[in-house]
């Protein structure tokens, strides 16, 4: 098997969360263009829906879900109901969550909570329900979308449960990993940079936002779903990455 060769998804079947807009969307349609079969998971339907057809434009199947991924009854359904389509589900990107600019000094207790139960509750709740296919087919990988914020307390703004909520993904990552290499489970998790997304493009847009985000980088723009995490997310999901578990690779401009 040739190098490229190594990188193809021909075959594999992906399930990505968050994918309806934004970085998810990215990074679903770059492993759609690997060759993977991609489900859609988003609180928002016809969102999903957008990126299924977009999916399907590519030339693979795809499958769309609404979901919470706070609620494991129906995160359990949803991946049971992508393993009864499609007889396997090979990779798992855990990319659903959201950011909150709020002090410690103002943030409520449910602000707290829900940042917590989103971003880092979420992606546990998804590798959890996913672990039992991907033991029974005898291994798997998972991506788990973490941040800069993992190890770098942001200027710009306040996000204390943000980046513990990261910091976590990461050390989840890495516990999940030596737990399940036994399964032939690989579990590793990427940390964007500041990336503009349209969710975020006022505020990303702010000359006094981006003097700080962008200015003072070493590669000075934002990263971008599908040109900078679409690379990453492949690499972590196909054969290429079959000596690698556990790593936080990090993808920040520098």
């Amino acid at each position: 098997m040739g190098i490229l060769d190594r990188f193809s998804l021909a075959g594999k079947t992906a399930l990505v969360t968050g994918a309806g807009r934004g970085l998810g969307q990215g990074m679903a349609l770059a492993l759609a263009e690997a060759g993977a079969d991609i489900a859609i998971a988003e609180l928002d339907l016809p969102a999903a829906e957008e990126t299924a057809a977009e999916v399907q434009r590519r030339g693979r199947k795809a499958l769309s879900f609404k979901a919470d991924v706070t609620d494991f009854e129906g995160v359990e359904s949803m991946f049971k109901s992508a393993v009864e389509e499609w007889g396997h589900l090979d990779i798992l990107v855990n990319n659903a969550g959201y950011a909150q600019p709020v002090s410690v000094l103002e943030m409520s207790v449910q602000d707290w909570d829900r940042m917590l139960a989103v971003d880092l509750k979420g992606g546990f709740l998804c590798c959890k329900a996913v672990a039992p296919y991907m033991i029974k087919q005898g291994g798997g990988k998972i991506v788990n979308i973490a941040s800069m914020s993992s190890f770098h307390v942001n200027r710009d703004a306040d996000y204390a449960h943000y980046n513990a909520a990261k910091a976590g993904v990461v050390m989840l990552t890495k516990t999940l990993a030596v737990e399940w290499a036994r399964y032939k489970i690989y579990v590793n998790s990427i940390s964007p940079g500041y990336c503009r997304t349209p969710g975020n493009a006022a505020r990303s847009d702010n000359p006094a936002i981006r003097a700080i985000r962008v200015d003072q980088g070493v590669i000075k723009r934002y990263g971008q779903g599908y040109e900078d995490l679409g690379g990453a997310v492949v690499y972590l999901s196909s054969d290429a990455s079959s000596f690698t578990t556990g790593c936080n690779l990090v993808v920040d401009g520098g």
